[in-house]
């Protein structure tokens, strides 16, 4: 038996019970602190025992229209804001229904989306030209979550055509499946909102800067795979199963290829006239963007043509294409979302969060970069966090800023969010009066739309070639999100991404680059004897520099590299001097007259020239009678001084401190000094508080510059010599 599903209510009560009240609360609080009513500020600075001042400049921040309305230029702005509003409403109404479609709920839903949230973000937002709402990749993870949590095989019935269960055939129960699915977006939408909302609370706006731009980028484009991928059936007319989790792309594509004998020719047919038409007007309003007073609204012409066509030529009934369907008239009233569900749906939740906030903020500063104004990413995530737990409780699913929609508002001289809000007033025109018009609208134009609009993601392929030429690492991230993604699912592929970059990071400082520094003739500089022919070294004097603060996962290789690049070797050296001091020992206790033990010291250098090493090696030498033998002990090395420069380093932890202090240690036994330059207050602070400064080591062999350093050492050796 179907379960019954009622979507559809009075335009009046749903819209009287619903919106009026939304707006009657925010207009509430804009009264309360533009007139400044006393009451309430009194109360406000009782319970939170501060001053009324500071309790406005709270409420201004956490309300940045505020900032900004009481001084809005009507003259200079309104008309500008009236057309860009116009326009970005007619491209978020398709794209709505659209982007609906990729969240697996029916399209009307995409329209609630494209309402509640735009007019929150006008109140919370601090950009003034990104569009809020829909957003493809988003809306495909969405229904990626929907479609494994309400899969199709949970929602077939038995026939009613069967006879006591004889011969009977399973039915697909839609309306069930289409109310389950939409209270799983509803509740991922509400948890994806405290995300967003509690990050911002505790300032963790900082989180995006761990999805770096090729990993977003290469994200992004496998996620227009996804979707490309998913608007083949409705772009071909034919029926296949929805698919989840690893491998989706390839599942999809199986199952497309062996219904392909099942095309609709006629809806394969309008889907390409669409695609194409499409193209064109996105190249016309790109080549000819200075020109056009607004761009060429492609997207609200194929809805309105394809619509008119599918009413008049009866396209779903006499050639069986595929179209939206019921789409009821009017707002549906506040409900709780089905809180019963939220364990499942945690894990998801947090990524959709975090890549929502990261689209959003890229985009925002984007914008605020070009036109001189500054955005607060912690108000950022307050504001998606409230659009999206806010509008949960109208039906909508979780949303983000468009890049297409906001490159729309802004181009058409968009100035505030006041475009913004006359975009979804258009939005709302259509859902409380003339939503039933689009139920002709035929799917494959809805995949149409969203295939053209992927063109700018699918350019994001340039990328590769660039990126080899510049940054193979950053190459390497944007490889493993887009291919991760594409077979693991945007989820696991975003998880792998994200790990695969922080790895990246721990490379670079394990694997850092370093070079023994020589000075600049005339100048103060020290650079890299190997880079630069005018360096030239000290004699006696290396100077170390390492391009990376020193911690436990590269203290030892730094350690390493110190011994290599300067050529001096502790351990090596006593060795040395161990073996010497036996065969002296040696020497002294054979008293044969007839030999003298003879140190002979052979110089030479390595081929790079780096260090001059000192080999030690022992000629018997034939002589006369002699009373003993006589033995030389010179220094093993002609290196006097290391001196690391630290001026790159800005951390270290105990294991760093004790690896350093160990390798001072080791070269003060065979006579070699060690000092610090370049060090930085904070790292001198940290090394105070490891208790570095004990024993051998002590604070006079830190220096402030790399040539203070180097006086020192050779006033010490021309004392010494």
């Amino acid at each position: 038996m179907k379960m019954p599903i009622t979507i559809s209510h009075s335009p009046t009560f749903c819209f009287v019970s619903s919106a009026p009240l939304l707006l009657l609360l925010l207009l509430l609080l804009l009264l309360f602190f533009f007139f400044d009513y006393k009451p309430l500020n009194l109360l406000v600075s009782v319970v939170y025992r501060c001053s009324s001042k500071k309790a406005k400049a709270a409420a201004f921040s956490f309300l940045p229209i505020l900032t900004w309305l009481p001084s809005y230029p009507v003259k200079q702005y309104l008309f500008s804001d009236v057309v860009s509003g116009l326009s970005t409403g007619v491209v978020q109404l398709p794209q709505g229904l659209a982007y609906a479609m990729l969240a697996a709920v029916p399209p009307v839903y995409g329209l609630y989306s494209s309402f509640y949230p735009v007019l929150l973000y006008t109140f919370f937002g601090t950009s003034r030209h990104v569009s809020v709402g829909t957003f493809a990749v988003i809306s495909l993870m969405i229904g990626a979550i929907v479609v494994r949590e309400a899969p199709d095989a949970m929602f077939y019935v038995p026939s009613a055509n069967g006879t006591n269960g004889t011969n009977a055939t399973a039915v697909l129960d839609v309306e069930a499946r289409d109310l389950k699915r939409v209270q799983v977006a509803v509740v991922l939408t509400t948890l994806v909102g405290i995300i967003q909302f509690v990050f911002g609370l505790l300032r963790f706006g900082f989180v995006a800067i761990y999805l770096t731009e090729p990993l977003v980028r290469g994200f992004t484009t496998a996620a227009a795979v996804h979707v490309v991928v998913s608007q083949l059936k409705y772009l071909l007319g034919v029926k296949t199963q929805r698919f989840s989790g690893p491998l989706t792309v390839i599942y999809s594509l199986k199952a497309v290829g062996s219904h392909i004998t099942n095309t609709n020719v006629s809806t394969v047919m309008l889907g390409l006239a669409c695609i194409v038409f499409l193209y064109v007007c996105k190249d016309l309003n790109e080549r000819f963007k200075k020109k056009l007073p607004i761009p060429i609204p492609g997207e609200i012409i194929v809805v309105i043509a394809t619509t008119s066509l599918s009413y008049g030529m009866s396209l779903s009934h006499d050639y069986q294409m595929d179209v939206v369907g019921k789409i009821p008239t009017g707002l549906l009233p506040p409900v709780t979302p089905e809180f019963s569900l939220l364990p499942n749906l945690i894990t998801d939740s947090i990524a959709v969060a975090i890549v929502g906030f990261s689209m959003g903020i890229s985009l925002a500063k984007t914008f605020a970069l070009k036109h001189g104004y500054s955005v607060d990413s912690n108000q950022e995530l307050i504001a998606l966090g409230l659009c999206n737990f806010l509008s949960s409780f109208f039906q909508t699913f979780a949303i983000t800023c468009s890049m297409s929609r906001s490159l729309v508002q802004e181009s058409t001289g968009g100035k505030t969010q006041i475009a913004g809000l006359l975009g979804s007033l258009v939005v709302l025109l259509v859902v409380v009066a003339i939503g039933f018009v689009f139920q002709p609208l035929p799917q494959t134009a809805l995949a149409a739309i969203i295939m053209v609009n992927l063109l700018g993601m699918f350019k994001q392929f340039r990328d590769i070639p660039a990126l080899w030429r510049t940054s193979k690492i950053e190459l390497a991230i944007w490889l493993v999100a887009f291919v991760a993604s594409v077979l693991l699912g945007l989820d696991y592929g975003l998880l792998v991404a994200v790990a695969f970059a922080i790895l990246t990071v721990i490379y670079r400082t394990q694997s850092p680059k370093s070079a023994i520094l020589g000075r600049v003739a005339g100048t103060g500089l020290y650079c890299d004897v190997d880079e630069y022919e005018e360096a030239t070294e000290y004699e006696g004097i290396k100077i170390f520099h390492s391009n990376s603060s020193i911690y436990f996962a590269n203290s030892d290789l730094y350690v390493y590299t110190l011994k290599e690049k300067t050529g001096v070797d502790p351990e090596a050296l006593q060795a040395a001097r161990d073996a010497q001091k036996k065969r002296t020992e040696k020497a002294n206790g054979n008293r044969n007259p007839s030999l003298n033990i003879v140190p002979v010291f052979d110089w030479f250098q390595n081929e790079q020239q780096e260090v001059t090493h000192e080999v030690l090696s022992y000629d018997i030498v034939p002589e006369g009678p002699s009373d003993e033998a006589i033995f030389l002990e010179p220094s093993l090395t002609a290196v006097h001084s290391v001196i690391l420069d630290w001026t790159p380093a800005t951390f270290i932890d105990s294991v760093g401190a004790k690896a350093i202090k160990q390798v001072i240690k080791e070269y003060a036994d065979v006579d070699v000094q060690v000092v610090i330059a370049g060090c930085s207050r904070c790292l001198l602070n940290e090394l105070d508080s490891l208790q570095f400064f004990s024993g051998v080591v002590t604070p006079e062999m830190v220096f402030p510059t790399v040539h203070d350093a180097v006086l020192r050492c050779r006033r010490k050796s021309a004392a010494c010599s």
